[in-house]
């Protein structure tokens, strides 16, 4: 894996998504931990999945 700190906690999130055979809408609807300062508001699998989801 290569990223900044927080990879290894996305790519858990999406490796347990692939597992459950979850959708893009199911991964869109995820309630992923917020924490300021650590995690921003809209994490970046979330804003993956929106984005797929419009066919963007």
């Amino acid at each position: 894996m290569i990223g900044k700190e927080g990879a290894a906690l996305r790519i858990n999130v999406l490796a347990a998504a692939l597992y459950s055979g979850m959708t893009v809408e199911d991964v869109y609807r995820l309630d992923l931990g917020y924490a300021p300062p650590f995690a921003p508001a809209w994490d970046p699998i979330l804003i993956a999945a929106n984005r797929a989801r419009k066919g963007a």
